[in-house]
């Protein structure tokens, strides 16, 4: 069916009322039917990929807690924000560097477990000091990472919770 309207040399708006019928069929973006001439304030499953976004404002935005137990291998994938249960002798290997990623590590110690970082040479410490570990049972450290592409730098954001 021919559209009878022609858009791009249109100076003005068209009503919705001349329209044909074909333009009530919603559109689907990601798992969520849009129509046109109607707010849509939501959008599920929409993957951006090559986006960038200016200035956003967020409002009550919440973080998705990880949550692992012993040697673990952080994968990003699995939010910025994660928190590893010490159970033993526990590593933490840490991603490699990608420019403009940080994340945040939180610490629970089972026992008086000891902790290691294996982040190879690119992982810094202030001072070119790996921080000792609060390692006693119950207690929380904090340890947040900023990465620019080749280097990872650990800082610690508080200790023996």
């Amino acid at each position: 069916m021919a559209v009878p309207y022609t858009f791009a040399t249109a100076t003005t708006s068209i009503p919705l009322s001349q329209l044909d019928s074909n333009f009530a069929t919603a559109i689907t973006l990601g798992n969520t039917a849009v129509y046109l001439g109607n707010t849509t304030t939501s959008l599920g499953n929409v993957t951006l990929t090559g986006s960038t976004l200016t200035n956003p404002t967020v409002t009550n935005y919440v973080e998705t807690l990880y949550t692992a137990t012993g040697n673990t291998t952080v994968a990003l994938t699995n939010g910025t924000l994660q928190k590893i249960t010490t159970s033993g002798a526990t590593t933490v290997t840490l991603p490699s560097s990608v420019s403009g990623k940080s994340f945040t590590i939180i610490v629970s110690y089972a026992a008086a477990d000891t902790l290691t970082w294996a982040g190879g040479s690119t992982l810094k410490w202030a001072g070119g000091t790996t921080p000792t570990p609060t390692s006693a049972t119950g207690k929380i450290d904090i340890f947040s990472f900023f990465q620019d592409g080749t280097n990872t730098y650990g800082i610690t954001n508080g200790q023996n919770y």
